[in-house]
């Protein structure tokens, strides 16, 4: 498989043309079978996306919402990715949507890591995956330098790891290789020029280096200035 790169005029026009994508490969699933698993990242860059895609003309009852990576702070906190999906994706119509929080209140995220493989392992695979990239080539909370980074992108990686890095502030909660790469349908959506100079690096380094890299032979990356 081959990365396909969907350009944009503007980051409007990316936002409504990607949550109208994702929003058709997930009816398409429902035509199918009972139910579809939306995974999406947190951080600001894909709001414009969500707050199209929550008034989506969908069956969301039969759709479960989970994030990519979650931040382990509560989730009233300024920096939970829960509060952001919250606010961006998870009302009007996709209010209906079932939601499984990362965060379950431990005091660890290794705490947590095997009760949350058990609660995702029924919305497995992923319809939908939409995953973001930093400029360190990081994706989800799977960081260069992660303290388990090589562990959770390996091939039998547990679904569901903590993980400490860096960069990353605080500990971190997030869905790993097998459960990311396994995914029916993968976005990737970056936008600036900044970004784009990193994904074309990634594409030429190992995983390890660029851990985006492990997702992009199967994705749509979808990118506007």
């Amino acid at each position: 498989m081959t990365m396909e790169f969907c350009e944009y005029p503007d980051r409007e026009m990316l936002a409504l043309s990607l949550a109208d994508r994702m929003a058709s490969q997930l009816a398409q699933h429902l035509r199918a079978n009972d139910h579809a698993t939306l995974c999406v990242p947190g951080g600001t860059s894909p709001m414009p996306v969500f707050e199209t895609l929550s008034g989506a003309d969908l069956d969301w009852g039969r759709v479960t919402v989970m994030l990519g990576d979650e931040r382990w702070v509560d989730g009233e906190h300024k920096r939970s990715n829960s509060r952001l999906l919250r606010r961006h994706l998870l009302k009007d119509k996709a209010a209906a949507a079932e939601y499984i929080d990362l965060y379950t209140g431990d005091p660890q995220p290794e705490d947590a890591a095997e009760a949350l493989a058990a609660r995702i392992a029924p919305h497995l695979p992923l319809t939908v995956l939409l995953l973001g990239m930093g400029n360190d080539m990081h994706t989800a909370s799977l960081f260069p330098g992660g303290d388990r980074l090589a562990e959770a992108l390996a091939t039998d990686a547990p679904p569901v790891m903590a993980i400490r890095a860096e960069g990353a502030e605080e500990p971190r909660i997030t869905l790993t290789r097998p459960v990311l790469a396994n995914a029916i349908n993968i976005h990737v959506l970056i936008t600036g020029p900044e970004k784009r100079e990193a994904l074309e690096r990634a594409a030429r380094l190992d995983p390890l280096e660029a851990p985006i890299r492990a997702f992009l032979d199967a994705a749509t990356v979808h990118w506007a200035e």
